[in-house]
């Protein structure tokens, strides 16, 4: 076996000098990387992928990150709010389909107070109990965080981005920090959620240094999800002439990881089926084990635009649904009918 995945898989780690080598290994390297990540996930998980329905509740933000399609200053941006009624027959719908987690994600809409968000999510709980809410809904205070623990929110996915300050400031505008966003996620997992952070593949001005950075906070803060997906970049946006991520990096990074972190949750993100039609098998097969479809209404899925041509904007619920457990089938794995809680063995 490649010594540099040799070494990934017995330490659990990665030198700053092994992460440089990977991003350029041949083809033929590439696929042992691939190949050990894929058995650490199997032996971890079996060929079992979890799903997660995902609801995007809001296209409303109170911010202006510089990559992201609802960006505030976006006056081309078509906003939406989903009712506490609609988000609940999203749900339902989903546990029909045989769901067992639904994502609540949206920008920060200052709408979804505590209070609401206490309703919305009390609400799913006692409709379909068997199943896991998941939140991703922004930095919030740790009062706030609590709050909604307390309502029974299981999980919150807050993607840091990255963990080098200069490349956080030239993604974010200056009201925001990255100390605010690693305090918010330290707060999220001594609560007791289980925590999902993640970076973009590919962001503007990201270097193998600022990955490595991000390799070690994440070895800190010890996540039970990392969401990692191809930078897509979006017309209406200052960094609209900046090129996207790359699929192949994507991939690399997610089989890093994997050996990395064995037990850790690792969507396969729709980002990377939008730029490659087997992107999210392709996943899979690089140490991923999590999908996350979209249930929201199809009427507002082109309206929650957080990247150009993202796919499955006009496929029902039931459509996507059975579509992407064929796709999963096809390549060997099967859905796991269950929540797919961290830590727990199915």
């Amino acid at each position: 076996m490649n010594e540099i995945v040799e070494n990934i898989y017995k330490n659990r780690n990665i030198s700053f000098e092994e992460l440089k080598a990977v991003f350029d290994f041949s083809e033929e390297e590439r696929e042992e990387l691939f190949s050990k990540a894929r058995q650490v996930s199997i032996n971890s998980f079996g060929k079992n992928i979890y799903l997660r329905g995902l609801v995007e509740i809001s296209s409303f933000c109170k911010n202006d990150c510089f990559y992201c399609g609802i960006r505030k200053s976006n006056g081309r941006a078509e906003r939406y709010r989903l009712s506490e009624e609609v988000i609940s027959e999203c749900c339902r719908i989903g546990r029909s389909l045989g769901f067992y987690t639904f994502v609540l994600q949206g920008g920060e809409d200052e709408y979804f107070t505590d209070e609401v968000m206490e309703r919305i999510v009390g609400r799913i709980k006692r409709e379909c109990p068997d199943c896991a809410v998941t939140l991703s809904l922004g930095e919030r205070s740790a009062e706030s965080y609590k709050r909604l623990f307390e309502a029974s929110a299981d999980r919150y996915l807050l993607r840091h981005e990255t963990a080098d300050e200069n490349h956080y400031k030239k993604l974010h505008p200056g009201y925001m920090s990255l100390k605010n966003r690693k305090e918010c996620l330290y707060n999220l997992k001594n609560i007791g959620y289980q925590t999902g952070c993640g970076i973009m593949a590919g962001s503007p001005f990201q270097t193998v240094e600022c990955i490595y950075e991000d390799i070690k906070f994440m070895q800190d803060l010890q996540p039970h999800m990392i969401g990692i997906g191809p930078y897509i970049t979006h017309k209406d946006t200052p960094f609209k002439d900046f090129k996207s991520g790359s699929v192949k990096d994507t991939l690399v990074l997610l089989s890093v990881l994997r050996l990395i972190f064995p037990k850790v949750l690792l969507p396969a993100t729709t980002a990377l089926g939008t730029l490659d039609p087997m992107g999210r098998e392709k996943g899979i097969l690089a140490g991923a084990n999590v999908l996350m479809p979209n249930l929201s209404p199809v009427g507002v899925r082109k309206k929650y635009s957080l990247y150009d041509n993202k796919i499955c904007m006009g496929e029902e619920a039931a459509e996507c649904n059975v579509c992407l457990r064929n796709r999963i089938k096809r390549i060997g794995y099967r859905v796991a009918n269950c929540r797919g809680d961290y830590g727990v063995k199915y």
